[in-house]
């Protein structure tokens, strides 16, 4: 008798944004976990759709054009009485969203979309078991220069892998010297226009007065000392990507010129009315927390939601020890012209410093011993005196260890006080949501039980 070998069709999904940058995004996330995703560009196309077709969820941002998710809510409602509904939304959006509830939304998710929290609630709705996060990469490969070793590390470039393949904008952000340009590097690296161009500009190092002109070019005699016409970066990126450093240091000016480009594809350079479109995909970076920068009236709020599609938060070196000697050699087999090794008490002291400077720092400091070091070892005194220089045998071993046990046992105390609400409790704890999840998950994988609540 022949077996049976059909599975069930996997599930259908539909997902229904106006922006086409977090519909690729929700496509290739859900697809990489095996869904079927149909998208509709809004409410009106969706309704359309769920007339013709059986879904077993429907996705829908909470503001578009024409019918918002709302309204596409309530009408649905009227016909299909039991299909899940999980709505996106703004922070600004969510009184909203929890009185959808009450006319039949499932659930709701903040932006930026944490993929993890949305893999579990569209789980949950659909009824299906828990799955193992993909493999890191998925068979692309990272540079040379990149060490992922930290279980944060880890979960941070399985994100990149699945955000990748979108064009959706995202806002990279982590201390100064994390390795947020390391993060752009691969992000275009492993998209789709890996063969295109991919252009940084850093708002920082440019003075405002020529920062204009650099991001969208100019027309020769449009002020003093423009002899020539000149191509701006975002030109220059067409087909490929632009990578905006140290954005809060941009102008309320620029910052309305670049909402306009991020909106609509179009800009003009200065001294010219001649529109220019290009397709850009644009990743922005700050070392600054830009909800403050917004709350002070410093950055545009209109314009951080448009950037912050996806937020994707590089952890400092402190937080993940496990990369520090693994990229000291890396850096060292760079910089050095021999078999150059790190000594045992060097590797002691690299391993139990701070790094307020991180990675960049970290690379300093092997540049500065490899110049110094007369032999293929380098020993502590080749080391900036800041970082100390006692023999691992006068070091105190359990230091690390207690101090992280003491900041796990209070990360988990705040999170069962706020019922497991990971938004109050990162902000209880006075640190970003994003960095919260992945403590949270760097707990779970050195085996400890953190329950969890999705769509908190």
């Amino acid at each position: 008798m022949a077996s049976d070998d059909s599975k069930p069709a996997p599930p259908r999904i539909l997902v229904v944004d106006d922006d086409a940058g977090q519909r690729s995004l929700l496509d290739s996330f859900l697809r990489s976990q095996g869904f079927v995703t149909t998208l509709a560009d809004s409410g009106e196309r969706a309704l359309e759709l769920l007339a013709r077709a059986d879904f077993s969820l429907m996705i829908s941002d909470v503001r578009m054009g024409g019918l918002s998710g709302l309204e596409t809510l309530r009408r649905l409602r009227e016909q299909h009485f039991t299909l899940p509904v999980l709505l996106v939304t703004a922070y600004a959006d969510i009184r909203e969203a929890v009185d959808a509830m009450r006319d039949g939304a499932l659930n709701y998710l903040a932006k930026p979309i944490d993929l993890d929290e949305l893999l579990a609630t569209v789980q949950q709705a659909i009824g299906l078991a828990a799955t193992a996060p993909a493999d890191l990469g998925a068979g692309k490969k990272l540079p040379p220069h990149v060490g992922v070793h930290s279980p944060l590390m880890r979960t941070l470039f399985q994100d990149i892998a699945l955000i990748a393949a979108s064009d959706t904008r995202v806002f990279i952000t982590g201390e100064s010297g994390v390795g947020k340009e390391v993060v752009a590097d691969v992000l275009h690296a492993w998209s789709g226009r890996a063969n295109g161009p991919l252009v940084k500009v850093n708002c920082a190092a440019i003075p405002e007065t020529l920062l204009e002109s650099e991001l969208f070019g100019h027309e020769k005699g449009a002020f003093t000392g423009a002899t020539a016409l000149r191509i701006g970066r975002f030109e220059e990126a067409q087909g490929g990507t632009i990578f905006l450093d140290e954005i809060a240091e941009m102008s309320p000016a620029l910052q309305a010129r670049l909402l306009r480009v991020t909106q609509d594809g179009k800009f003009q350079r200065v001294g010219s009315n001649r529109e220019i479109r290009t397709d850009a995909r644009v990743l922005a970076a700050s070392n600054r927390q830009l909800e403050d920068e917004v709350k002070t009236g410093r950055f545009r709020e209109d314009l951080f939601y448009r950037l912050n599609v996806v937020e994707l938060n590089v952890p400092p070196l402190r937080e993940r020890r496990e990369d520090i000697l693994p990229l000291a050699n890396l850096f060292l087999d760079e910089l050095a012209t021999g078999h150059a090794q790190l000594s045992a008490a060097t590797a002691a002291i690299l391993g139990s410093y701070a790094w307020p400077g991180n990675v960049r720092e970290l690379r300093n400091v092997i540049e500065r011993a490899v110049l110094l070091a007369r032999s293929e070892v380098i020993l502590p005194e080749h080391l900036p005196a800041r970082l100390g220089a006692l023999p691992p045998e006068d070091r105190p071993q359990t230091a690390a260890p207690q101090l992280e046990a003491i900041e796990r046992e209070a990360i988990l105390s705040a999170l069962r006080k706020n019922h497991f609400n990971r938004t109050e409790t990162a902000k209880i704890l006075g640190i970003s949501r994003r960095t919260l999840i992945y403590k949270l998950q760097h707990f779970r994988s050195q085996g400890f039980v953190v329950e969890s609540s999705p769509g908190k």
